[in-house]
């Protein structure tokens, strides 16, 4: 096991982890997903100011914590991020007057069109030239595999909680990903812009690495991750400098 380390700091080249594969958050850590959103509705209620895109960006993603909150206290049967999706975008729609059904149902798969942050593209092809990289995300397959394509995100493979009909923090999404992995969940790096998404991989034995994105969840001073970064440059020069 390697030194853990303080979860305020910023770790250089001296991290160090004994891994055999690097797992990776997909939403907020490797694409921007509330800019995608708030284009999306933008492009959907082209009349609303910046405030009231605020606003409905806040009414999705509201909808989307609470619906994935019931799946996982057993009070909805599991339902995808494509049901959930397209039921935010009928909020949306309804909350801004939208009525053209062709512009509620595009707003609908605005997950799928998601940009990358600008050091994630080129830091995933070198993180997997070292090391098999997965991406490990509560969006369905079906989204997964066009947010990809639209990203540019090169992946050896990528998982969705789909598989496991659960949603992050729930430790059987984790454990898809160990399973993949074919090694100790202790040899597995777990990385994500969200603390809460991190503390969900440390509970069934993943390594774990914070790295900054402006929408993400800060570690809080009771977190002791692996690492932190402000982005994804660093994190890659830690595991491809040893």
């Amino acid at each position: 096991m390697g030194e853990t380390r303080d979860s305020g700091s910023e770790v250089g080249t001296g991290l160090d982890l004994d891994i055999d594969v690097v797992v990776f958050d997909v939403l907020g850590t490797l694409v921007d997903e509330p800019g995608g959103l708030r284009a999306a509705i933008r492009e959907a209620a082209p009349a609303s100011d910046d405030a009231a895109v605020d606003e409905l960006l806040a009414v999705w993603r509201r909808h989307g914590e609470q619906e994935q909150e019931r799946v996982r206290q057993g009070l909805r049967p599991y339902a995808g991020t494509g049901v959930l999706d397209a039921e935010a975008a009928r909020r949306v729609a309804d909350e801004a007057g939208v009525t053209d059904p062709a512009a509620v149902a595009r707003l609908a798969t605005a997950g799928r069109r998601l940009s990358p942050w600008d050091d994630s593209v080129a830091g995933l092809e070198r993180l997997a030239r070292r090391f098999p990289v997965l991406g490990l995300s509560d969006a369905s397959r079906a989204a997964l595999l066009r947010l990809n394509a639209h990203a540019g995100l090169r992946w050896h493979q990528a998982l969705s909680a789909e598989s496991v009909l659960a949603y992050k923090p729930a430790p059987e999404v984790y454990r898809l990903a160990v399973d993949c992995a074919g090694c100790p969940a202790e040899r597995v790096l777990m990385v994500a812009a969200h603390a809460w998404d991190l503390r969900g991989a440390q509970a069934v034995g993943m390594r774990t690495a914070y790295v900054r994105r402006p929408a993400g969840d800060p570690p809080a001073a009771s977190d002791a991750f692996d690492g932190c970064f402000d982005g994804l440059d660093g994190l890659v020069a830690a595991l491809t400098s040893r």
